[in-house]
């Protein structure tokens, strides 16, 4: 049995990147073996609604609209922008300058929340949102994506992220938390498979450089 083993070294002062253990579930794995150069980030969307009397989506326009970010949710998204594409300094150690950006299709927050996340950095970028894949084509998607031999982001709804990193091949946590929208999963080459890291975002107040487990 192949077992997952955390690294840790400091990270913006305190922080920390946290390292997995190399890919071995070639079960669920519908990815190709890595090319050179590549790097495969995917994040959780902003946050969202949280139900009756939470704070309410806000769609693009500042209309209400229960399948969007909340205006924390937008504020991330902002963010997002200074993390993967800086005006100026360097990039957060573990992390690229992503050459395509992918967020979930379909209707519903499935789909609006992931594109929404990303819509600002893609126009930093100059890029078009790639949202060929929704929710459920996990597998068709990291086949795509393993394909390429530059950085590639993903947005994506975390039920499914899991199940994302797994077709890649990588070891990863079963579950992704309801209440966490704070860390990049990146994935990089390692032999003919990919290994899984933790990038902790620490882009907003209560951001917490903690890995999920």
């Amino acid at each position: 049995m192949t077992s997952q083993v955390w690294s840790r070294r400091t990270l913006l002062g305190g922080a920390a990147l946290f390292v997995a253990g190399c890919a071995a579930n070639q079960g669920a794995r519908a990815a190709a073996a890595p090319l050179p150069g590549a790097r495969v980030m995917i994040i959780r969307h902003g946050e969202k609604p949280a139900g009756s009397g939470g704070p309410q989506g806000i769609d693009a326009n500042g209309n209400a609209d229960s399948h969007s970010l909340t205006v924390r949710g937008w504020t991330r998204a902002g963010a997002l922008v200074e993390l993967f594409a800086p005006s100026t300094g360097a990039l957060r150690d573990g992390l690229a300058r992503p050459t395509a950006v992918y967020a979930a299709g379909g209707n519903g927050g499935e789909g609006t929340r992931p594109r929404e996340t990303v819509t600002p950095l893609a126009e930093r970028l100059g890029k078009s949102l790639v949202t060929t894949y929704a929710e459920g084509s996990e597998s068709q998607l990291a086949a795509e994506v393993s394909r390429r031999a530059e950085p590639t982001l993903i947005s994506w709804q975390h039920e499914e992220i899991p199940a994302l990193a797994a077709a890649f091949g990588a070891t990863a946590p079963k579950k992704w938390p309801d209440d966490r929208f704070d860390v990049v999963w990146v994935l990089t080459p390692v032999g003919s498979g990919w290994a899984l890291a933790q990038v902790p975002q620490l882009l907003l107040a209560g951001d917490t450089a903690e890995p999920i487990t």
